[in-house]
């Protein structure tokens, strides 16, 4: 993805979460410089991987095959394996219409997926076998507000604004905006995108980047360049 394309997307976001009432965190807003001058206080920010993330999975198709997120909080996995501390996440998302989330299950994280507002949300579920994979003739169960609901192999779940659905390792789902963009909510346990997110197809979870202008802000993959 083309740097100015970013930016771009992040003006567009950032518009969006404010009409629906949500304000980003003030580190949202720093410019590299900022950031940079700021590092030795913001080093969980940085470690936890808070902050902007967009990507197209490197297909090069943002419109048809992509998401935008934030991060707006993170514990570490350390904390998770130790059982206490902070062992959550909470991102907030956008899935603009028929913009494809592809196919993809978690071995750790188990989450809360919430339709904060705009259009309606589809949700298309899989099973998985015995061994975790990706199982074309197997359902499941998730919880929808909190009431169990069993469904099929390739069944499409409709979240209509204030409503959630919760999966768990072994849920496989794709997700995608239906009738307009949905800004959507992830409270989660503890997030690592970089191991913890299983495609069924093989693709990749960040973009690369050509950089045809500067920053607005950075994004949480430009972190370990600039902050290792």
């Amino acid at each position: 993805m083309k740097r100015s394309r970013i930016n771009a997307i992040m003006a567009e976001a950032d518009a969006m979460i404010r009409s629906h009432g949500f304000t980003l965190p003030p580190f949202a807003y720093w410019t590299p410089e900022e950031f940079a001058a700021r590092a030795p206080e913001a080093r969980h920010v940085i470690d936890a991987r808070c902050g902007w993330d967009i990507t197209d999975y490197g297909a090069g198709r943002y419109d048809e095959m992509g998401l935008f997120l934030f991060t707006l909080r993170n514990g570490l996995l350390s904390d998770l394996t130790a059982g206490r501390g902070m062992c959550y996440a909470e991102k907030l998302l956008i899935s603009k219409q028929d913009q494809l989330s592809p196919m993809h299950t978690h071995v750790i994280k188990a989450e809360d997926i919430i339709n904060r507002g705009g259009a309606t949300l589809v949700v298309e579920l899989y099973g998985s076998d015995d061994a975790g994979r990706f199982a074309e003739d197997r359902g499941g169960r998730v919880w929808c507000d909190g009431i169990a609901v069993d469904y099929a192999p390739g069944q499409k779940l409709k979240l209509a604004p204030g409503e959630s659905v919760t999966l768990r390792p072994g849920d496989w789902h794709a997700f995608w905006g239906e009738g307009g963009d949905v800004l959507i909510g992830e409270v989660s346990t503890v997030n690592d995108d970089e191991t913890d997110n299983v495609f069924r197809e093989p693709i990749g979870r960040f973009s690369q980047i050509e950089e045809d202008e500067p920053p607005t802000h950075l994004l949480v993959s430009d972190y370990r360049a600039r902050f290792s």
